[in-house]
């Protein structure tokens, strides 16, 4: 199974999907084609995981769950920016007529580190212990290309905790 160390996506245009790439210019890498079902279920579900999964969120009230939420990625975001770097085109190039359909993502809380688990339809297969950090990070690139695809108009706001309750409204101001 090969070790995820690094990660990067592209949208495809002619194939409406988004390409990873796994070690992308550290071999061996391998590619996988994700569909629209199948990267906006990940991001729906890794984003419920890490709710779920986070002592800070569960700690805090439930009116301000969705700040805290917020606050994670930003700091996540910062904490993973210098580890950032661009892969040149000519290099994702190369692994597209390689890449498999990405058939599984599977995360698991491991005590401090997640563990992603990617399987392809044609048995290739990675994964990766990743810090909170890390994960909220592939998470944001994947979301930037699914905003590319067209598959969601912009990236969204935090969902409120399910353990807060919906907000009422006020009462309606009235002028004499």
């Amino acid at each position: 199974m090969l070790i995820l160390r690094s990660i990067t996506f592209s949208y495809n245009v002619q194939e409406d999907r988004v390409l990873a790439v796994v070690n992308p210019r550290h071999p061996p890498s391998w590619s996988c084609w994700l569909t629209r079902r199948l990267a906006l279920a990940l991001l729906d579900n890794a984003g419920k995981f890490l709710v779920r999964t986070s002592t800070l969120v569960q700690r805090a009230a439930p009116e301000v769950r969705g700040d805290v939420v917020a606050f994670e990625r930003e700091a996540a975001v910062a904490k993973t920016a210098a580890a950032m770097s661009s892969t040149p085109p000519e290099v994702i190039k190369t692994t597209v007529a390689a890449a498999e359909l990405l058939q599984k993502v599977t995360l698991g809380q491991h005590g401090e580190r997640i563990r992603m688990e990617l399987r392809g339809i044609a048995g290739g297969e990675s994964n990766a212990g990743l810090e909170r950090a890390e994960l909220q990070r592939i998470l944001q690139m994947l979301q930037g290309e699914v905003v590319k695809a067209g598959w969601l108009a912009a990236p969204s706001a935090p969902a409120p905790s399910p353990a807060s309750p919906p907000e009422e409204p006020g009462p309606k101001p009235s002028r004499h």
